[in-house]
């Protein structure tokens, strides 16, 4: 996975280290612009069993700004926003390890540098059941739910 260089990113960005839960570090440029979500559009992706990416939709390429070859194959992680605490990922991880469906709110990183939000849900994918990987639908979250997560996640970063 290739940082984020202060060449990718439009305006002034702030630059940060980021560490991820199988101890791979990536730095990032970040500028202060949302990218609002399209209406009418879902985000989807597949994982294998340790957050690799699989399959990635037309909109989940859009929404990133990445190239479908510049995703598959990239842990999922490639999108995380460092204003996301590290708790919320494992609460994710938790409960999807427990084989049960996980939903929440969620700030990603866009490839040039800018983010977006989605309301997330993430389900295990079982086969003979066997874990074989995980399915995520992303939705257009509301503008109060957003300002609700951001001011919780700013209380546990």
């Amino acid at each position: 996975m290739n940082d984020i260089q202060a060449c990718d990113v439009e305006g002034e960005a702030t630059r940060h280290t980021l560490t991820f839960c199988d101890g791979s570090t990536r730095t990032v440029h970040v500028v202060d612009r949302e990218v609002p979500f399209p209406e009418g559009k879902l985000i989807v992706s597949r994982t294998d069993p340790e957050g690799i990416i699989t399959h990635v939709n037309r909109s989940f390429v859009f929404m990133s700004g990445y190239a479908e070859d510049e995703l598959v194959g990239q842990p999922h992680h490639i999108l995380r926003h460092p204003e996301m605490p590290a708790v919320a990922f494992k609460g994710l991880w938790d409960t999807v390890g427990a084989g049960e469906k996980w939903h929440g709110y969620v700030k990603n990183l866009r490839k040039d540098g800018a983010y977006y939000w989605v309301y997330a849900t993430v389900v295990p994918n079982l086969r003979g059941g066997k874990l074989v990987g995980y399915t995520s639908v992303r939705r257009k979250p509301s503008r109060r739910k957003i300002e609700e997560a951001a001011a919780l996640y700013r209380t546990l970063t």
